[in-house]
């Protein structure tokens, strides 16, 4: 498997680039606007032609080039089914399974930072049939969760999101945990500056992770809240193509 992390700092947020290098079958996630023409050229680099473009969510931090990517490489776009657009889309539901080549793709619905919100648990097939690592965007992050408030009720939010770390828990402990952003980012608190980690690290030192039951969970999310990003709004609406 081939797989590459990119750090972006203006705004502060994580991509990938990842898939089977035999078969050249490639997968971008999360990708910025500003950096369309430089996954292709990655992708030319690493000898890989990208099939999925995925957005874990419709983003209020900055815009998407999820849909100029997939229209430039005729991949498809990969959001999940319950988002809401005026445009179409390849519509994943909780538990549907995507190859790219020998690289299996595993969806988890995973609401709270926004409804439509997914993560990817992803398989090397040609190391074995267990999962290597997750892409957990702003549902699971180093060092905390996302925020909740950008698209619903913060306490509706931070409700649903207590339910989708539980399903990230129940990953094994080894699985490596990549996220959509961190230290920096304005979807979240106290972000690690180390953007990777493991489900067995978080699950004993992340702290939306040490509360008792769910009602201690929305308390500590709904407190400390950081300021929200500018245009928040109109930058949903402009991911939504409204």
């Amino acid at each position: 498997m081939l797989f590459r992390q990119y750090l972006h700092m203006n705004p502060v947020a994580a991509s990938y680039l990842f898939g089977c290098g035999s078969l050249s079958q490639g997968v971008v996630v999360d990708p910025l606007k500003e950096e369309v023409d430089f996954y292709i050229k990655e992708a030319e680099t690493l000898g890989m032609n990208i099939v999925f473009v995925i957005d874990t969510h419709l983003h209020a931090d900055h815009i998407s080039g999820a849909r100029e990517l997939a229209e430039k490489t005729g991949a498809k776009y990969v959001l999940h089914s319950s988002a809401e657009t005026t445009y179409e889309f390849n519509a994943v539901e909780d538990g549907e399974v995507l190859m790219a080549g020998n690289t299996k793709l595993t969806f988890l619905h995973t609401p709270g930072h926004t409804p439509e919100h997914i993560s990817i648990v992803v398989t090397d097939t040609r190391r074995g049939e267990e999962p290597w690592f997750v892409l957990t965007g702003h549902t699971l992050m180093v060092g905390d969760a996302g925020r909740t408030e950008l698209a619903s009720s913060i306490e509706k939010g931070a409700d649903d999101l207590y339910n989708s770390l539980q399903k990230l828990m129940e990953l094994d402990e080894h699985i490596e945990v990549y996220p959509g952003a961190f230290s920096g980012s304005v979807c979240g608190r106290g972000l690690s500056g180390k953007p990777s980690s493991t489900i067995g690290f978080e699950k004993r030192y992340n702290l939306a992770l040490q509360k008792g039951n769910k009602n201690e969970f929305v308390k500590f999310m709904t407190e400390n809240v950081p300021p929200q990003p500018d245009n928040f709004k109109e930058m949903r609406k402009e991911n939504q193509g409204m």
